[in-house]
């Protein structure tokens, strides 16, 4: 394609389905790069446009742009936004029955669909590999790319199937993005993703319009009111406990601000209500664990402050990074206590428990869930962690890193919350169910249609579409409901109603305890990298010498090309030191011909001010400072005079 018509094109797709004249710096770059064919890793920090730089080329030819992304609210999202703008795009995820993903890799296939989404997980599929080797595939996305580095703070080991999806489509490029990407990391990307030749774009990770403060306090709640209250606009403060959600928005409460608690605990519809009101501005102050904030597009956020501390400098960039995406000037406060380094130390050895005790948190999700030793395999079932930790008597953290551990080592995979639909499972078996004599023939009917649609719905929970039962019933949603409930009510069925939770993924079937495997060096690296990147976020909340901007960036690899803020407190400071040494050096040049003129006799300020030249308020100025240090005083016929 020749560069101008190339040109025309992407800005073209930029104008007609987003409305824009002009991308940020670097997006063009990327844009071009996924036109010309090549392997780019991007490095684009939270909120500034990562989407559009795989969207623009995909609107500007021919052909299907592959996003693979863990965020299946995200993916939502984007399927959402892309609809609203009457563009063709799906998603395929744990979280939907097989029809459903059958059909939407169909449209893939056949229909005229641009974009398709889809988990890390489901590349394994057999359905999945079936189709998309039919499909006109022109780019590959990999979103949180950082997944694929096993020296990432959240390595999946399914990311690591993306290198097998790109044997299946030669000569299709790669786009990899991340906003938190080291460079040791970056190039573990490039290397995994297998790219024809390394090439990695940067965006400025600056924040121009963010200050950037730590308080080394013990009073952090005099410091967050102090805060809240000298800063108009709407914030966000993360603490680490829903119990602290709850103590520190009462006690915003109860200065007269607006603030709600979130966190994951609560229900779906709370958790929707206190968002919608805060992002309308009806709520002031979130006060939220880290569960708040992915994919809110809120740009006037005013302040988020950390009343804890981070894990890492990636958790906290991308947390304090919700402030200020207007361009207009907002506030990042880090809260640090005495004893807070301690007490996440503490927190650390809780969070890596023995390899035993990580067997032992298998062997208990496996019988929570109803899975029995050598099965489960590449199911799905909802997973709701709070009540299991409740259930069990464990510590939610204990739990969360032995999670995170089995999925580093393939056994599971723990999904983010998300909308699940019905599922069903029959607890009789097909011969028994023939046996059973219904009375009404609208339940016979019904039952007929739920195994026509549905396979392997005696064997395992199986997602349904109510829907979808309706249409082909003939019946309204609402009594398709109704029946479901008088089946699992007669005992035929069991039946888990759609709601909103995490769900669970079985890599693999479950194993005995004796074959279960933690690789020894996968926990050490894992205790390793946390320990690393806290220390590097103690260091961010130690130091006071170097620009808090500069410290971030170069944490992300700009080397050299960072530059002080000049808004942060530590920049602030200098200015203010050197404004200070300034004064006093200009202090002493005015100082010592003022007070040789006194020594001479007394004068009255206006004869002074004429006497030394310069500015009439500094010397003003200088002349009260000399009042108050007692070095002069005032006679009754208003002259100044050098006290002996």
């Amino acid at each position: 394609m020749e560069p101008q018509q190339e040109t025309e094109r992407i800005y073209g797709a930029l104008k007609r389905w987003w409305g824009f004249d002009t991308f940020r710096p670097v997006q063009e770059q990327i844009v071009r790069a996924a036109m010309e064919g090549r392997d780019t890793l991007a490095l684009m920090p939270t909120g500034g446009g990562k989407s559009l730089t795989y969207q623009v080329p995909t609107m500007a030819r021919e052909g299907l742009c592959i996003v693979v992304t863990p965020l299946i609210a995200l993916m939502k999202d984007q399927v959402d936004r892309l609809r609203a703008r009457r563009i063709p795009a799906v998603a395929i995820h744990s979280g939907l029955s097989p029809r459903q993903i059958d059909i939407a890799l169909d449209n893939c296939v056949y229909g005229d669909v641009k974009f398709l989404y889809v988990a890390p997980e489901r590349l394994a599929s057999e359905a999945f590999r079936l189709r998309v080797v039919r499909m006109n595939v022109s780019l590959l996305a990999v979103d949180e790319a950082h997944c694929i580095s096993q020296w990432g703070y959240d390595f999946r080991p399914s990311y690591l199937r993306i290198a097998e999806l790109r044997e299946k489509l030669p000569g299709v490029p790669v786009l990899a993005l991340t906003a938190s990407a080291t460079p040791k990391v970056a190039e573990d990307i490039m290397h995994h993703l297998r790219f024809a030749e390394k090439h990695l774009l940067r965006s400025s990770f600056a924040r121009p319009n963010l200050s950037y403060s730590v308080r080394r306090t013990d009073d952090k709640n005099g410091q967050l009111l102090r805060l809240v209250r000298n800063v108009a606009g709407s914030g966000i403060v993360y603490v680490r406990t829903r119990e602290a959600t709850e103590q520190v928005a009462d006690l915003l409460r109860g200065e007269g601000i607006t603030a709600a608690a979130y966190h994951g605990g609560m229900g779906h519809a709370e958790r929707s209500l206190r968002q919608e009101e805060w992002i309308a501005g009806r709520v002031r102050v979130v006060v939220a664990t880290n569960a708040f904030g992915m994919g809110i597009d809120k740009p006037d956020v005013r302040f988020v402050v950390h009343y804890a501390m981070c894990d890492s400098l990636e958790s906290y960039y991308q947390e304090a990074g919700r402030a200020g995406r207007d361009g207009q000037r907002a506030y990042a406060l880090l809260l640090v206590a005495s004893d807070d380094e301690q007490r996440i130390a503490r927190r650390f050895e809780q969070e890596f428990p023995p390899l035993d005790k990580i067997k032992d948190i298998y062997e208990r999700i496996c019988s929570y869930l109803q899975i029995g030793i050598g099965e489960g395999a590449q199911s799905a079932m909802l997973f709701n962690i709070h009540d299991f930790c409740a259930r069990e008597h464990l510590y939610g953290g204990t739990v969360q890193s032995a999670l995170k551990l089995l999925q580093q080592n393939g056994y599971m995979t723990l999904t983010d919350a998300q909308e699940n639909p019905a599922r069903v499972m029959f607890c009789v078996s097909r011969d028994d169910l023939y046996k059973v004599r219904l009375r009404r023939d609208e339940l016979d009917h019904f039952i007929r249609t739920l195994l026509r649609l549905y396979n392997g719905i005696f064997t395992d929970f199986r997602p349904i579409d109510e829907g979808e039962l309706a249409t082909w019933s003939g019946y309204t949603p609402e009594r398709v409901r109704e029946l479901l409930k008088r089946l699992w009510q007669l005992r035929l069925i069991r039946y888990i109603p759609s709601n909103r939770s995490p769900i669970l993924y079985m890599d693999e079937e479950r194993l005995p305890r004796a074959d279960l495997y933690i690789a020894p060096e996968t926990y050490r690296r894992r205790q390793e990298l946390m320990r690393e990147r806290f220390a590097q976020m103690i260091a961010y909340a130690a130091n006071d010498e170097e620009c808090r901007s500069t410290v971030i960036e170069r944490y992300f690899g700009a080397g050299d090309q960072a530059t002080p803020c000049g808004v942060c407190d530590v920049c602030l400071a200098r200015r203010r030191a050197a404004k200070r040494q300034h004064d006093d050096g200009s202090d002493r040049s005015l100082r010592d011909p003022l007070l040789e003129r006194l020594a001479a006799g007394a004068a009255d300020p206006h004869a002074l001010c004429d006497a030394v030249g310069g500015d009439p308020a500094r010397t003003a100025a200088l002349l009260r400072q000399l009042l108050e240090e007692g070095k002069i005083r005032s006679r009754d016929d208003g002259k100044l005079e050098i006290i002996p």
